[in-house]
């Protein structure tokens, strides 16, 4: 069975149900017995509801184009990459906490 850490960082993989059937049997079974990751896991699921909700507005015409002329003219750095970055470590030293 996984551990708090172990759900968390699968937290939203299963929300978006990207997890193998096993992983996501473990995972619901944990989170009957994890109050506080049972309270991660619906704050997380409330919040992208709230986003959808308030996603869904037109957008005034002319706004997209606009922004998507923005952003066509930025050049990235030479050498940049999205993903130099390493992902934050949430192991056991971490002051992360549910």
């Amino acid at each position: 069975m996984p551990d708090c850490n172990d759900v968390v960082r699968e937290l939203f993989a299963y929300l978006d149900g990207e997890v193998t059937l096993n992983v996501r049997t473990e995972i619901a079974a944990h989170l009957e017995g994890c109050p506080e990751c049972y309270e991660a896991l619906d704050f997380h699921a409330e919040l992208r509801n709230v986003i959808a909700r308030r996603c869904q507005e037109e957008l005034p015409p002319g706004l997209a184009d606009r922004i998507r002329n923005c952003f066509g003219t930025l050049e990235p750095e030479p050498g940049f990459s999205p993903f130099a970055m390493p992902p934050p470590d949430l192991g056991s030293g971490s002051s992360f906490r549910l």
